[in-house]
């Protein structure tokens, strides 16, 4: 409660009988505890005296009403700089032990008003007190569009930073009803809890509720309201809404797909439709018709396959340089020129992966699967530049391949056969090492890096980051004739593995994960994404502190899971545990799909409920610095990722 600066606030008048037990109990859960004596004329005041060192005591000599007295204690609170004030009644049918719940409430829903709703089907309630509570709660409902159940209740935790309609708060009894309708008014949150509650005998209960007056200024009241509704309520709630961005606040179910890891963004479709109208455009209005009238209707011949070879070399290489959002970086260090043929091995990601190959040399035939054989967009045109089909069979693929190799191309080859979902180097087939020892050819292996990021594997569109194409050292076939090819296999799928994460750490920071962050709260409501964008926005000040790391992390106040997911994709190996304390952040980060195996996201309230990341945790505090000291216990290091 200290740390969320909450306060306990007793309004009582002549409640001298119960107001002792009802503080002893109270006094167990909180120690920050404000009552307000409202001019009783009982022992009250005397007994009060007895708590005078445990209690925060206001006072005045006439009964002015409860409404004036929750005046005087909300402005006491906020004096004392309290966030919340949690109001009971000291008549004694609130159990104090209700506390904590209203503490987790306030925990999990920051800002808004919790009301404890009491199931008074089971009490023992006069038919004028059942009534009247059932026409506040009808009223309510005609001024505001809401429906509550219990308006009436006293047990409640008010943020004291947003009480709307304090100014304008009644002495009695209907100021508790006034202040509903204008956090109604204003789209604060209201939460109903529900309570249990106790009523003694109606022979023994006091009461201070007047029928015919309160009922008399209850009506006027709504009367008051009802217009009010209309001339301000309706109009500075649809302000509100727009102000707190809830106008959209719904997932747009066709962009925002539950199946895919990536939303739908307006982005994403520009990209997918500028490069497929170039592929488009390319293949099916400029190469089809070039290859069909050079290959069909006159001899095929050497010449002819070059000059295709140089056609597709140059149009790849303007795409590698051109796709959208996906600037392609060759790292080339060996300065290979790839004018002595050899065997080219390379990690498959992603269909893109034959373009930008492609754009390395005119002296690269590929080594295609049968889909890519008979495709009727590009088919024909694989086919006329001499490529081969894996499924042709080794006695039929031999003699092609021999023919090109003459000519002075390269075979590229992916070893994997099919590229995983994740974008991992999967096992290495033989064939390729095979090929290389019969045709004495040296083996040169690449690398590619987020191609599969960029068109992922089970995706049609495209995504937004930098890719990476690096050429490694040739091995020369003296040196491994010896070898099993198994070996070969798995020698070259190292070195490949071994730079593919070479350039992942470098590569793969926060600010690369950005834009799949970014699409993956795309379109969930304004609010959601307003709140995505401005944590990106911040990715400058703690991009270094969490990248590279080699340990447990955790994250506290997580909110929407913006920054602990960052974290996670950049760091696939360290296991990051991000801590939620609000209801609706947590039900959003939750929700969120593709989120990696190395997060793990709890919803806490208390102290003991971070209890299960390790001691040796490295602990960032977003959010409110106060926080810091619920880990004083742990041996954590702890870093404030705010601008305090």
């Amino acid at each position: 409660m200290k740390a969320h600066k909450i306060c306990v606030l007793i309004p009582t008048y002549n409640n001298a009988g119960t107001l002792g037990d009802v503080l002893t109990e109270v006094l167990k859960y909180s120690d920050d505890v404000i009552v307000v004596n409202d001019g009783s004329t009982d022992a009250t005041h005397t007994l009060l005296q007895e708590f005078a060192d445990k209690v925060t005591l206001v006072e005045y000599d006439t009964n002015k009403g409860k409404g004036y007295a929750l005046k005087q204690g909300f402005k006491e609170a906020r004096e004392r700089g309290y966030d919340y004030a949690i109001t009971m009644d000291s008549d004694g049918q609130h159990y104090p032990s209700e506390i904590s719940a209203f503490v987790r409430a306030i925990i999990e829903h920051p800002g808004a008003l919790i009301i404890g709703e009491r199931d008074l089907s089971k009490v023992d309630i006069n038919g004028k007190s059942s009534f009247a509570n059932k026409f506040s709660n009808f009223w309510f409902t005609v001024q505001t569009g809401r429906k509550l159940k219990d308006t009436q209740t006293g047990y409640r935790a008010y943020p004291l930073k947003y009480l709307y309609g304090f100014g304008l708060m009644t002495n009695r009894y209907e100021a508790e009803l006034l202040l509903l309708v204008f956090s109604a008014w204003n789209s604060a949150e209201i939460v109903s809890m529900p309570i249990p509650v106790f009523y003694p005998s109606q022979r023994e209960r006091i009461s201070h509720f007047r029928p015919a007056l309160d009922f008399t200024r209850i009506s006027i009241l709504n009367t008051i309201l009802c217009i009010g509704a209309i001339l301000y309520g309706l109009p500075v709630r649809i302000w509100q809404n727009i102000r707190r961005k809830r106008i959209f606040g719904n997932p747009m179910s066709w962009f925002a797909k539950k199946d895919k890891p990536a939303n739908i963004t307006i982005g994403r479709l520009c990209r997918t439709g500028y490069t497929l109208l170039h592929f488009v455009f390319w293949s099916i209005i400029v190469f089809k018709p070039y290859v069909w009238l050079n290959f069909k209707f006159s001899k095929p011949t050497a010449k002819k396959s070059r000059s295709l070879h140089e056609k597709i070399y140059h149009i790849s290489s303007f795409f590698t340089r051109n796709f959208p959002g996906g600037k392609t970086s060759i790292e080339n260090y060996t300065k290979e020129d790839f004018r002595k043929p050899a065997i080219i091995v390379c990690n498959h990601q992603s269909h893109l992966d034959l373009p930008i190959l492609m754009s390395l040399s005119p002296n690269l035939i590929f080594m295609t699967n049968d889909w890519v054989w008979k495709n009727k967009f590009f088919g024909n045109i694989v086919q006329s530049a001499g490529y081969v089909c894996m499924t042709e069979g080794i006695d039929s693929m031999l003699p092609k391949i021999k023919s090109m190799i003459e000519q002075g191309c390269s075979v590229v080859i992916f070893p994997e056969g099919t590229r995983s979902d994740d974008c991992k180097i999967q096992r290495f087939h033989q064939g390729a090492f095979s090929l290389a020892q019969q045709l004495g050819l040296d083996i040169l292996p690449m690398v590619l890096h987020g191609a599969g990021h960029y068109l992922p594997k089970h995706e049609n569109m495209l995504r937004k980051n930098p890719m990476t194409l690096r050429v490694l050292p040739r091995i020369s076939q003296e040196s491994v004739k010896e070898m099993p090819f198994r070996k070969q296999a798995s020698l070259c799928r190292g070195l490949i593995n071994e730079e593919l994460q070479s350039i992942a750490s470098g590569k793969e920071t926060p600010k690369y994960f950005a834009s799949l962050v970014l699409y993956k709260y795309a379109y969930r409501g304004w609010t959601t994404v307003s709140q995505c964008k401005n944590a990106l926005s911040q990715i400058g000040k703690y991009e270094e502190l969490i990248s590279h790391l080699d340990g447990p992390v955790a994250f506290v106040n997580s909110g929407i899971g913006v920054i602990p997911l960052l974290c996670a994709l950049a760091n696939p190996s360290v296991h990051v545990y991000a801590f939620v304390t609000g209801k609706r952040d947590y039900e959003t980060f939750t929700a969120t799909v593709g989120l990696p195996n190395n997060l793990s996201i709890h919803k806490v309230v208390f102290q003991e409920d971070y209890d299960i990341m390790p001691i040796d945790t490295r602990v960032f505090i977003l959010g409110q610095p106060t926080m810091v000291q619920l880990f004083r216990k742990y041996n954590h290091s702890l870093i404030s990722l705010n601008d305090e």
